[in-house]
């Protein structure tokens, strides 16, 4: 029997992504009279807004339309929960790049030419930039919350030893190949249609409804496709979808955004950068008695998605370690910079980082492999529970961290490395080298419990070809293709026969962001639900063909059979429809077993741990601070891939966006708090040449979901990210290396320049 699920099948779009003919939202041919539209920007990080004249703007050339705050009908307001992000400035400005007016033209130059004519009045007042600001000025923008778990004050005061130390997580801009974009049409009734390039169709549609003052189900919001998304496509393109439907609202005619790459890169948010701050007590071994965890963390100007990002790093401050006493401080820091919001990993990599560090630091303390202290310090499956009370049953990181080491031969390349620093080479060449191997355990599903939810429309044809709706967004990820195979498997047809179609609010409604790795999982159950109930109405017809039971039937290589009785699948919906037996299905599916207590910070957020581990290896130019990562060994739990080939890009793309995120994106605002890092000349993602050379990747054989997923898969969006937690370790093992105060934390990113100012300030002391 030929299987749809669990084979290496190619991206529905990739012949379309290779040939350049793919469309996305800048490739839609315009219709008649469209407007384009340009955002007028605050020059101000924090500054009150005394006039602002405009007559300039309006009289110039191609302008039909020049909007503000005052032409907003409904709310001024596109935040995705707390109602504290205005389209436009009304009073006061709260970061630099924030909306102030829009211009609607003939031409994209036209507006931005016009804009350019404003008058504003401004009175500046003092800016809070920086987290060291926000804390000292107590500014926050949610409460701070506390997960303690056990005696952490005793623990640290009887431990036989203790350390506390601060470091800084840098940021990181998504950088998606393609910018923020919206096109909107309006409709004959008064409604709008939205196409944008979103990652949560449906909030895009209430935001819009919201800001023009209409029902939701006067504005549809449709995506075929994005061009990258990981995460700031999810509450970002409200703002610019809000944007372009006032001006086809306002005007009667359609209206297009998109951004040019730098205004996207000033006024999106970024990954959340933190301050981390621990103390630690441990044994002569290794092993954690307690740790006191403060996590202070940049949000910007507004609350955006702070809130589950912050819990969510909260809930991975233990990654792969059993924590008997855990104290977790997080302080949501209000500052006069871009909100920062979703990306890829959603907090948990800030907060799995500081882990990483929390056992580099005590085996250099104590002079051990920190492989080791990991071990020792693993959870054991079934009997340890984490800091916020859930039981860890399919803890599998111990299994695949040996495999991994083994295959990898990491013992003997880390006595190698050992050997190789202490030599004459090494001291002759300035060349340090390092070698770390961590793990990964991130938790699937959204902390916010009724987001675990999707829905699909299968819709099947009399010519036995299927059309396939549902809630997930596509952004290069593969959710099309697999929720395809899932539907093909279920009617036993081949994959050609199932086309995935746009996401649109008008086919399935209410459903959740594609984010929180949980596309396939949700999206996939409930398609594979859509399907069964038309298959089992299929049955039916069948088996009173066959005369023979239900059950007894099977769908496989496009027939259906019965013992030695057989009927091709496109005879039998022909039947089925000459039968008047219905073709089409809704299917809904929410997440099983998920409970959590917010208040408590208690209870079981996800329904299921991913798994992987990772080894790196570096070598640094100690004299320069350059360096290059030789070697990557990777090993990821999947579960049952629904397919290998889209898994394992998965896995090396997300694994090549954090090792930039730790070692060469960098963002910087002066001190006025205006982002300098806002183009590819000035802000460095990783290039193909700085890919490893050496990359060896594969899927865990053994890999099952014990829980009822679709079709024993596991989710693997956003948890390769963080097996690059092993290159800033690899870094700074080697940059020990070269001094004999090993133990000094890297900030990350760690470019070049601050790997030589550790090393110098190794050598200072």
């Amino acid at each position: 029997m030929t299987r749809a699920v669990h084979q290496s099948t190619p991206h529905d779009s990739a012949s379309l992504h290779v040939a350049g003919s793919a469309r996305y939202i800048d490739d839609i041919p315009e219709p008649p009279g469209t407007l384009h539209v340009y955002v007028a920007q605050s020059p101000h990080a924090h500054a009150k807004l005394i006039t602002l004249d405009l007559e300039a703007v309006k009289r110039a050339p191609d302008v039909v339309a020049v909007l503000t705050a005052q032409d907003i009908p409904g709310t001024n307001d596109c935040s995705p929960v707390m109602g504290d992000d205005p389209v436009f400035i009304s009073s006061h400005a709260l970061y630099c790049g924030q909306s102030l007016f829009a211009v609607a033209a003939r031409s994209r130059d036209a507006a931005r030419r016009a804009a350019s004519l404003a008058v504003a009045q401004w009175e500046p007042l003092p800016a809070l930039l920086t987290i060291e600001d926000a804390m000292a000025a107590e500014s926050y923008v949610l409460d701070t919350r506390t997960l303690e778990r056990g005696d952490v004050d005793h623990a640290l005061q009887n431990a036989e030893h203790t350390l506390s130390e601060r470091f800084h997580i840098g940021g990181q801009d998504h950088f998606y190949l393609e910018g923020q974009a919206c096109l909107v049409v309006p409709s004959e009734d008064g409604g709008v249609h939205v196409r944008s390039s979103t990652q949560h169709p449906t909030e895009v549609q209430h935001t819009v409804a919201k800001v023009l003052g209409l029902a939701d189900h006067a504005v549809t919001c449709e995506v075929r496709r994005m061009g990258g998304g990981f995460g700031g496509k999810e509450s970002q393109p409200a703002l610019f979808a809000s944007i372009a439907a006032l001006v086809a609202h306002h005007t009667g005619k359609p209206a297009k955004v998109r951004l040019d790459r730098d205004d996207d890169m000033v006024m999106t948010g970024k990954r959340h950068d933190f301050r981390v701050d621990f103390t630690v007590g441990f044994d002569a071994s290794g092993v954690i008695a307690g740790v006191d965890v403060v996590h202070a963390v940049r949000c910007g100007m507004s609350a955006d998605l702070s809130a589950a990002i912050a819990d969510r790093a909260v809930f991975h401050a233990d990654n792969c370690y059993h924590l008997p006493a855990a104290r977790i401080r997080s302080f949501r820091c209000l500052t006069h910079t871009v909100s920062n919001t979703a990306f890829r990993g959603f907090g948990g990599p800030q907060g799995m980082l500081g882990m990483e560090q929390i056992i580099a630091a005590v085996a250099a303390h104590l002079g051990l492999d920190p492989l080791e202290v990991r071990r020792r310090n693993f959870y054991r499956p079934g009997a340890d529970t984490t800091p916020y009370g859930m039981v860890v049953e399919d803890f599998v990181a111990d299994q695949i961290v040996d495999e991994l080491a083994d295959s990898a031969d990491y013992s003997e390349r880390r006595a190698a490395i050992v050997a190789y620093n202490a030599s004459d080479a090494a001291a002759a060449t300035g060349i340090r080298r390092g070698i770390a191997l961590t793990p990964v355990k991130f938790g699937i599903s959204f902390t916010t419990t009724h987001l675990n939810q999707a829905g699909a429309l299968v819709q099947l044809y009399s010519d036995g070809s299927v059309l396939l709706n549902h809630g997930g967004t596509e952004m290069g990820q593969g959710l099309h293709i697999k929720v395809a195979q899932v539907v093909a498997e279920v009617f036993g047809i081949a994959l050609d026969r199932v086309r995935p179609s746009s996401t649109r609010t008008d086919k399935v409604p209410n459903t959740s962001a594609t984010a929180a790795s949980s596309g396939s999982d949700l999206n996939g159950m409930a398609a594979l639900r859509a399907a069964e109930t038309i298959r089992d109405r299929l049955a039916v017809v069948a088996a009173e063909r066959f005369n023979c039971a239900p059950e007894d039937l099977t769908f496989a290589d496009g027939t259906v059979s019965c013992a030695d009785q057989h009927l091709p699948f496109d005879a039998l919906v022909k039947a089925a429809y000459l039968a008047r037996v219905s073709l089409s299905a809704t299917g809904f599916y929410a997440t099983p077993k998920i409970h959590y207590d917010a208040e408590r910070f208690q209870g079981r957020p996800f329904y299921y741990f991913a798994y992987g581990a990772a080894i790196s290896e570096v070598s640094v130019d100690t004299l320069t601070g350059e360096y290059r990562v030789d070697r990557v060994d990777i090993l990821h739990d999947a579960g049952r891939s629904l397919n290998p080939a889209i898994d394992l890009g998965q896995v090396e793309g997300g694994f090549i966006q954090g090792m930039g995120w730790l070692t060469t994106e960098e963002l910087w605002w002066d001190s006025a708090g205006r982002l300098r890092t806002h183009a590819p000349s000035t802000y460095k993602i990783p290039t193909a040449g700085d890919r490893p050379r050496d990359v060896r990747m594969a899927l865990w054989d053994q890999g099952e979901n014990r829980e009822d997923t679709v079709h024993k898969s596991k989710a693997v969006g956003e948890p390769p990210l963080m097996l690059a937690i092993s290159v800033l370790q690899a870094l700074q093992e080697a940059i020990w290396a070269e001094s004999s105060q090993a133990g000094m934390l890297l900030d990350s990113p760690a470019t070049p320049e601050r790997l030589l100012m550790a090393l110098a300030s190794q050598h200072n002391e």
